[in-house]
């Protein structure tokens, strides 16, 4: 018999002898993606370390080892619909000590881990190092028998981050079956790191968080995408700010927008606005005269024309930018338009995040003064260490201890299913 077939034996017969343990409601789950067998593998892994014991070695990992059923009982809410079977089998195996046991218990620590660590549908990733890694059998368990103490090791995995294990308390607490909504902000916050600086942009609610080792600093209100133009699920890395930037205006508006007035007003319009074309958006592109473009031709979608706006007060980027690399060339900005932010539905943007206090982030995130060092346009002011940004969409947060809906306004969590992969591009 395989070590996950034992595990899921063990798990019916002590399920059907334990009246505590059967009462105990699972949440309603949903499809989520195949996790890697880790039967063989944990064999493998064994046979490496002559069959020492990781979790049965003495009082202390027995200890840790006894934390297990009870974080797989709650597993449905992270993923593992099994999860309560196989924390019967641990508990089995627990009782039973043999060191075939400390296999069984093995097995149901990486099925545990890989959930957590499975990809995360619909978002992309500008910085592949910050992809989840489901890890292999041998990598989760190397990590468990070198770690200094096991049962704070096991804490530190079963918790995620904050953000992440408040909202799974008040879901356990509150019981019934798990709201979409629910499952779908914990499988979303499951990226967020618990060590270190980020920066949460959550849509649903159209605020940031500045976050240290998990926790919330400080947010400030944004300005996210329209329901036609959404801000994407995207996570990416910010290395520097800049400081008067230029604002590129994409070729839709340019088409709709700037063309049409320069037919109507002529280029002069242009200087108005503090426009310039230029031969591309590189940072060695060159003036283009606009006398030399046909307008009529932009117009009509049958002509590209690169145009930008000057540094300024008007300028549309605001005093200050935050770039990272991400392949739909989203990006976090400040805006002169401040009382936008008195809204409250703030869905107007084309997909971009507009901040209600972009001096504040970049002080925030130099550690110092952020004044802009020159009036020269596009200054990049690298920071001493890059800093993740996750785009998320949250619409389920924990507000005084009790879970808050937001209202679902790009319908990826109560819509239909075909309506949600609509939504995201696929």
């Amino acid at each position: 018999m395989s070590h996950l077939r034992y595990v899921l034996t063990a798990a019916f017969a002590l399920g059907a002898a334990s009246p505590a343990f059967a009462q105990e409601p699972v949440p309603a789950v949903f499809a989520t993606a195949p996790l890697v067998a880790s039967d063989g593998a944990v064999d493998s892994f064994y046979a490496t370390r002559n069959q020492a014991p990781i979790w049965l070695r003495d009082a202390l990992s027995r200890e840790a080892a006894a934390k297990l059923p009870g974080i797989l009982r709650r597993a449905p809410l992270d993923g593992l619909p099994e999860g309560p079977e196989l924390g019967a089998g641990v508990e089995a195996a627990l009782l039973s000590g043999q060191p075939a046991d400390d296999k069984i218990i093995s097995a149901a620590w990486v099925r545990y881990v890989q959930a957590l660590r499975r990809p995360v549908e619909g978002m992309s990733y500008g910085d592949a190092a910050l992809a989840p890694e489901p890890g292999s059998a041998t990598d989760i368990l190397a990590r468990a028998s070198a770690a200094p103490s096991l049962a704070a090791h096991v804490d530190e995995i079963a918790r995620v981050n904050p953000l992440y294990s408040a909202l799974r308390d008040a879901a356990a607490s509150a019981g019934g079956d798990l709201d979409p909504r629910v499952k779908a902000t914990l499988d979303r916050l499951r990226v967020v790191p618990a060590k270190g600086r980020a920066i949460l942009v959550d849509s649903a609610n159209a605020e940031l968080s500045m976050l240290q080792d998990g926790e919330v600093l400080g947010t400030m209100k944004v300005i996210v995408g329209k329901a036609g133009s959404p801000t994407p699920l995207l996570a990416g890395t910010i290395h520097y700010v800049t400081f008067n930037p230029y604002w590129h205006i994409i070729d839709d508006v340019a088409r709709r927008k700037v063309a049409p007035a320069v037919l109507k007003r002529g280029v002069s319009y242009l200087k108005a606005a503090r426009y310039e074309v230029t031969s591309d958006w590189s940072s060695s592109s060159e003036a283009v005269d606009p006398a030399t473009i046909d307008w009529k031709a932009v117009a009509a979608g049958a002509s590209q024309v690169f145009v930008r706006q000057l540094p300024g007060e008007q300028n549309q980027m605001g005093a200050v930018k935050f770039s990272f690399e991400n392949k739909e060339d989203i990006f976090l900005h400040d805006t002169p338009y401040k009382a936008l932010f008195k809204k409250p539905r703030r869905t107007l943007s084309l997909g971009c995040v507009r901040l209600e206090q972009a001096d504040r982030l970049a002080t925030w995130l130099l550690g110092r003064d952020a004044a802009p060092p020159s009036d020269a346009p596009e200054v990049h002011v690298q920071l001493d260490k890059g800093v993740p940004v996750y785009l998320t969409y949250l619409s389920a947060t924990v507000r005084d201890g009790q879970i808050s809906f937001a209202d679902d306004v790009y319908s990826l969590d109560t819509a239909t299913p075909n309506v949600i992969a609509a939504a995201a591009g696929k």
